[in-house]
C-alpha cells in the first residue's frame, strides 16, 4: 500500500533553499539529523526533499510540483503577507478547469503550483 509521496527536487545552495522554504514559506525541517548535500522539509500533510545540484542553470530546470490544497485564498494571503514573490504568469485565479491555482517559483526555478478544486 502506498501512503504517501515525498517530491525530490534540485537546489543549489542548501541555505538559500531552507531559508525560502522554512523563513518565507513556512515549513518546518524534518529530522534530528543533518545532510551537507539533502534538505526535507515539511508542511502540513505534505514533505518535500531536496538534493544538492550546485552545476544547475536555474533557466533550464524543469522541476515542479503540483500541490492540492483545501484554503487556497487563505494560503495565497498568507505568502503575500510574507512577501512571497508569486510567479509572473501565476496569480491566484480560477481556471476553466474547475481549479483555483497559484504559482511560485523557488530560488532554483523550481515551479510550485498550489491548487484548489471549486465545489
Amino acid at each position: 500500500m502506498i501512503l504517501s509521496v515525498h517530491p525530490k527536487l534540485p537546489m543549489r545552495n542548501k541555505a538559500v533553499t531552507q531559508a525560502y522554504y522554512v523563513e518565507q514559506l513556512g515549513f518546518q525541517l524534518v529530522g534530528t539529523q543533518d545532510y551537507p548535500e539533502y534538505l526535507m522539509v515539511k508542511k502540513d500533510a505534505i514533505e518535500l526533499h531536496f538534493f544538492l545540484f550546485p552545476g544547475l542553470d536555474p533557466l533550464q530546470n524543469y522541476g515542479q510540483i503540483y500541490l492540492r490544497t483545501d484554503a487556497i485564498d487563505s494560503l495565497y494571503q498568507y505568502f503575500l503577507e510574507r512577501k512571497v514573490a508569486i510567479h509572473p504568469n501565476g496569480p491566484l485565479e480560477t481556471k476553466s478547469w474547475g481549479m483555483r491555482e497559484f504559482s511560485l517559483l523557488d530560488p532554483d526555478h523550481n515551479l510550485l503550483t498550489f491548487g484548489q478544486m471549486l465545489p
